[in-house]
């Protein structure tokens, strides 16, 4: 079991139910989790498994309201440009800005924790996997900066041994209600929600296995 503890000046874990504006959940689901720990080290030979969130700031949040892009680059110019060897696929922002209000969290810090396995058909010994995320989430290293939700709510991050201090999460206990888990990747052209009943116990979350979440 490996424990990370991060924090950061804003958060944005966006609930799927909320199709204009942008509005997080109330803490950090387990798949943004995931990918907190994903970010540090990744390998198709592994997964990681969130079991446990510590909430250590209260949960507050602030509205704002941001310059985005409303648009995506087609797929389908772009691959019409590379078939015929030129053309613009560009994405003019001045055209595309938008503003959008957003409701989100604001000064978070957490400890996560989380499982690292081996995926089926993996024959490579897991003390070489468990060594690699030592050596770097101990260093500070990482593959792509960790984040909370959004990418531009960069997240700091430290591994927490043994020796580190225990944390002291908030003395709260509310319902949270149904909250996303993680995606379901059995068809990776369509992979699907997967929600699970959340329930903080003075600031503690306990996340099920995967196979108990509902789609």
């Amino acid at each position: 079991m490996f424990c990370l503890e991060v924090a950061g000046p804003f958060a944005c874990f966006t609930r799927p139910e909320m199709k204009v504006e942008r509005v997080s959940y109330d803490v950090i689901t387990p798949s943004a989790a995931r990918a907190v720990f994903e970010s540090i080290l990744w390998k198709p030979a592994i997964r990681w498994r969130v079991q446990r969130i510590e909430v250590l700031r209260p949960i507050r949040f602030i509205n704002l309201r941001r310059n985005e892009v409303s648009a995506v680059v087609s797929t389908r110019n772009v691959q019409q440009a590379m078939a015929a060897g030129s053309g613009t696929f560009g994405l003019y922002i001045e055209d595309e800005r938008q503003q959008r209000a957003g409701y989100f969290l604001r000064d978070v810090a957490y400890r996560l924790h989380a499982e690292l396995s081996l995926a089926p058909g993996c024959s490579e010994p897991l003390m070489k996997y468990t060594e690699m995320f030592t050596r770097r989430a101990s260093k500070g290293q990482c593959v792509n900066q960790p984040y909370l939700g959004c990418r531009e709510f960069a997240a700091d991050f430290r591994l927490v041994t043994a020796a580190c201090a225990p944390a002291t999460p908030i003395p709260d206990t509310r319902e949270l209600g149904w909250m996303l888990h993680d995606l379901d990747f059995s068809r990776p052209s369509d992979p699907q929600p997967r929600f699970f009943n959340a329930r903080m116990e003075q600031g503690v979350i306990e996340v099920p296995p995967f196979e108990e979440a509902r789609g």
